[in-house]
């Protein structure tokens, strides 16, 4: 998926243009589905410049990115330095961080149109796994209560941001666990919105460390950063290395 080349806009209709930073380590098997969700972009007036940022895969996800026309940018391994990078050198007036590992529902393109009404807001989607149980309708429901009631939405929500507030806000920073805490922290719940559509990420790790355990594992991470415990020593509690 290159850059856009869909047919001009109506007249009296204004194209949004975005550029989707998507951080990626070996994200081979789940990135064309993350790419293809967002191909309804141009036909809802919204232009997309692919940016697919790499800290160092060892499967087929650079190939991927290439086949998919991304722009790709390699950049050191960990997401708070891919997105850094990213944002910075993105092209687009308005940025759409994505992870890898999620899928934006339908109606994001009308999200983002209305959003960009509004370039000193930010936006972020509504959580959803792709798992059918009961224990991710719970987990869904409490994490929009800490999105809505917070103003704490985490990376898996997808985050669009204008690109003037984004340098102004110093960007995403090159911290090896909480980056997205941090930017969504320094944007403010006042200038923070709720879009409608669903960013389906995938509930493989939840699964694999048990919904339990990992939601109490991510609270208390949470809970350390606002304590003020450096990122660096949170993430050998986390056990995250830049995935």
């Amino acid at each position: 998926m290159a850059a856009s080349s869909s047919p001009p806009a109506a007249p009296g209709t204004d194209r949004v243009r975005v550029s989707v930073v998507i951080p990626t380590l070996n994200a081979g098997h789940s990135l064309s589905a993350t790419v293809t969700a967002l191909e309804t972009g141009p036909d809802h007036g919204v232009d997309i410049e692919l940016v697919v940022v790499d800290g160092g895969s060892t499967d087929g996800t650079v190939e991927t990115a290439r086949t998919l026309g991304a722009r790709l940018v390699h950049a050191k391994r960990g997401r708070g330095s891919q997105l850094r990078t990213g944002g910075f050198r993105a092209a687009g007036p308005w940025l759409l961080f994505l992870h890898a590992d999620t899928r934006l529902g339908a109606g994001w393109p009308r999200d983002v149109a209305d959003l960009a009404r509004t370039p000193q807001r930010a936006g972020w989607f509504r959580f959803a796994l792709d798992d059918d149980s009961a224990r991710a309708r719970r987990l869904e429901r409490l994490v929009h209560w800490r999105s809505r009631r917070l103003g704490l939405p985490y990376g898996d929500q997808g985050l669009v941001i204008h690109r003037d507030l984004y340098h102004r806000l110093g960007g995403y920073p090159d911290i090896p666990l909480m980056e997205d805490v941090a930017l969504v922290r320094r944007i403010g719940r006042a200038r923070l919105v709720g879009l409608p559509t669903p960013a389906v990420t995938s509930a493989a790790r939840y699964r694999r460390d048990g919904y339990l355990l990992r939601s109490i594992r991510n609270l208390l991470c949470l809970s350390l950063y606002g304590l003020g415990v450096p990122p660096r020593r949170i993430a050998r509690l986390y056990g995250r290395s830049g995935e």
